[in-house]
């Protein structure tokens, strides 16, 4: 028998339909929570603008106004044949935009990009001092308009694909909280309502459109709005479909038995669908995989060995150029890879960030230090920033040296350390900064190019650890004090099916819901659900609250100090059911209990088939990654070292001898000065961290789904040790080859 709320609520919307069929208005008052009565307000789109705003990405909204501002300045008209696609992307992502704004901002963007590119780099160098201006970066601005005019034009199927991943993985979660609610009340428009409260976005936002569509007109009744929904997803997720049709027919069966059938059928044929098309995902992974590590890790890095010798050789290519390709290009390139990877991932069981849903976590972001009774918090960004700009300062040391006085420099002779206040001593077996003369086909330009010296690459290792600790603190910080309570939270998940068996028991005994958490915390004491039932029950016996206070109290309640969006909901049932009586209760809890199970039985089955692919990865970012790359660095010094000294003795040599010797000219012309160590191992380390941060997404993205929580925590774990993994490897592979070519170099003057 339904309740007396759902009663009004049928009787209520059934009045607004009759008064609907006679063009009458509605000026009923409607019951609110309370028990009191509202007036009805009338539904207006500022208002649904309102809760769009306040519920979509912060970066979707940048692009709409960025796609809105451009259809203004260049308006240009999409191919009528993507239209319909366009305005099918453009839909799933709730944007308030035209195909046309789309078009007009892929043009105009790279135009934009383009000028600014070429201002900053070829005609304000022109014009604070004539010919400095580089050509190559006004080829590289119109080669880079032209390769974003595309992906630009795309954004919006990446966008809608990205809106699909994150739905899709909490689309087994909606099934079950819709399925849960309806076991005991058999109303679609209050289980898509429960099903909304208890997810975050995006797939909150798409259900609560359902229901604002049906609240202001748009469609006449919550099976058209329904199904017009789930049209978005016919080509993407066919098993979500089939369980919300499932869920669907259960209002139409006849006998409770069948109408519980279609339910439970509902939630198996999503489960079951979820683990075949994982399956399929992870044995096709391994094409793409393979593709993304050769392209973004290997060949890139292998091809940094032969780098020393062609810059040796080829005098016009400098460090900003290798800078361009392996710091904007190459990453750009892996991280698109990346995303089209993730983008196939079908429906999985993923976590959310419970700080988002759960105002009252929002200050474990911080770091929180106790004093006395109060708290400082304090920002990660704080700490972040600082570690970031004292390690930059420090990496520049160099520069900043040399900057200040442009002849000093410290070396190591046989005779021990001194300073220098000229570019080059003769019997220098190491140089701190190490900037010297620019040769030219076997000439010197007058230019002084630096710094090689073995102390400045040294201190450059602290530009890579201000990216990588400094950067990677930020996200650890931020996740650290979240992601514990949310595994305790999910701790207590694991072993809380079992616990609402017993719950279930115990009220299909005939036992009050008061008394029966007061009996399951003896049976299960010690354990984490057990904590959980005791604290309801010291809530009801010795602060006299109700069930529903004891749980859902925002200051005593038990969900407190165990947020969890699954236990929020079950315990929800438990109290919705338990006012139609004890055995309803019962079997709706122990309905519940065996969902969990199901769900948490399909998420180990699918981290068991990602196990491999993901430990794979984690190998990759954790050693052979940094130590490839910290070799590389360390050869390319020793090279740049041998080659530079060589270059500098033979054109002393030239200078002393004249033209006579012109096989000597041929020689001196085929060396040149090289990419300074300094510029070359920043470049690498900067690469590394890079390939890190993009591959810690990926791992992520193939292991949990979209969970930002768990990206955020990965990332700041992956980047501090990766960058102090490859400044150790780098640092004892520079210093040892370091040594080589000083001995190299000894025994070639002493022959000479």
């Amino acid at each position: 028998m339904a309740d007396d709320k759902t009663i009004d609520e049928i009787r209520a919307k059934y009045e607004k339909e009759l008064k609907k069929s006679f063009n009458e208005t509605d000026n009923k008052k409607k019951t609110n929570k309370a028990g009191g009565a509202e007036e009805a307000q009338a539904l207006t789109s500022s208002e649904y603008s309102d809760f769009q705003k306040e519920n979509m990405p912060h970066h979707l909204n940048l692009y709409e106004q960025a796609c809105n501002w451009a259809e203004k300045i260049l308006k240009v008209e999409p191919d009528k044949k993507k239209i319909p696609e366009l305005e099918e992307a453009i839909k799933i992502c709730h944007l308030d935009i035209t195909p046309t704004g789309v078009m007009s901002f892929s043009l105009l963007a790279p135009i934009i990009l383009a000028l600014a590119i070429i201002f900053l780099t070829y005609i304000t160098p022109s014009l604070l001092m004539p010919g400095s201006g580089s050509t190559f970066f006004v080829l590289f601005a119109i080669m880079s308009a032209l390769a974003i005019i595309i992906p630009l034009q795309k954004l919006p199927y990446f966008l809608a694909n990205n809106w699909r991943m994150k739905a899709s993985n909490q689309m087994v979660l909606a099934v079950f909280y819709i399925v849960t609610y309806m076991r005991h009340t058999s109303n679609l428009e209050r289980a898509l309502s429960f099903a909304s409260e208890h997810l975050t976005p995006p797939l909150a936002l798409d259900i609560k459109k359902i229901l604002w569509n049906v609240e202001s007109e748009k469609f006449d009744s919550l099976k058209e709005s329904l199904d017009d929904y789930l049209q978005t997803w016919r080509k993407y997720n066919m098993e979500f479909i089939e369980s919300m049709h499932l869920i669907e027919s259960s209002l139409f069966e006849t006998s409770e038995g069948r109408r519980l059938d279609a339910l439970d059928k509902s939630l198996s044929v999503i489960l079951d669908e979820t683990y075949e098309k994982m399956l399929h995902y992870a044995h096709n992974l391994k094409s793409p995989l393979t593709a993304l590590h050769m392209m973004g890790i290997i060949l890139p890095i292998l091809g940094l060995v032969i780098l020393p010798l062609m810059v040796s050789f080829m005098p016009e290519v400098k460090w900003y150029h290798l800078f361009v390709l392996y710091n904007l290009v190459l990453p750009i390139m892996v991280f698109y890879l990346a995303r089209n990877i993730l983008s196939t991932r079908p429906t999985g069981y993923g976590e959310s960030d419970i700080s988002e849903t759960n105002p009252e976590l929002k200050k474990y972001r911080d770091i929180i230090i106790p004093i006395g009774k109060s708290e400082l918090r304090i920002s990660p960004m704080i700490i972040s920033a600082f570690i970031l700009v004292i390690f930059l300062i420090i990496g520049f040391t160099p520069l900043i040296l040399h900057a200040a006085n442009p002849n000093f420099d410290v070396v190591t002779t046989s005779e021990g350390v001194k300073v220098i206040e000229k570019p080059t001593d003769p019997d220098a077996t190491f140089y701190f900064l190490g900037y010297r003369e620019e040769i030219l086909n076997g000439e010197k330009t007058g230019r002084v190019v630096g710094p090689f010296g073995l102390g400045a690459t040294l201190l450059s290792f602290f530009i890579i650890l201000a990216f990588g600790i400094g950067i990677g603190m930020y996200f650890h910080l931020r996740s650290k004090n979240v992601i514990k309570i949310r595994e305790q939270a999910k701790a207590l998940e694991q072993e809380f099916a079992s616990a609402l068996f017993q719950l279930g028991n115990r009220l299909g005994d005939g036992l009050p819901a008061e008394i029966a958490f007061g009996k399951v915390a003896e049976v299960m004491e010690g354990t984490l659900s057990g904590k959980f039932f005791d604290l309801v029950s010291v809530n009801i016996s010795k602060l006299g609250m109700s069930v529903e206070q004891a749980i859902f109290d925002e200051k005593r309640g038990a969900l407190v100090y165990y947020p969890s969006n699954l236990i929020e909901s079950s315990m929800k049932v438990l109290v919705e059911s338990s006012k139609k009586g004890p055995m309803i209760a019962s079997q709706a809890v122990i309905n519940v209990a065996e969902y969990i199970k199901q769900i948490h039985r399909v998420d180990e089955r699918l981290k068991d088939l990602m196990a491999d692919i993901v430990s794979s990865m984690k190998s990759q970012i954790s050693f052979l990654t940094p130590a490839i790359a910290g070799i590389v660095v360390g050869i390319t010094g020793m090279i740049t070292q041998i080659l530079g000294s060589l270059s500098m003795r033979l054109s002393e040599l030239s200078t002393e001898a004249g033209e006579a010797n012109i096989s000597q000219a041929g020689l001196l012309g085929m060396f040149g000065t090289g990419i300074p160590t300094f510029y070359f191992q920043v470049i690498v380390g900067l690469y590394v961290v890079q390939i890190t941060y993009i591959l810690s997404v990926l791992i992520n993205g193939i292991e949990n789904g979209s969970d930002k929580l768990s990206e955020r925590f990965i990332i700041g774990k992956n980047l501090i040790k990766t960058a102090i993994t490859y400044t150790l490897i780098t640092l004892a592979v520079t210093i040892l080859f370091s040594v080589v070519a000083g001995s190299i170099l000894s025994s070639f003057t002493a022959s000479g």
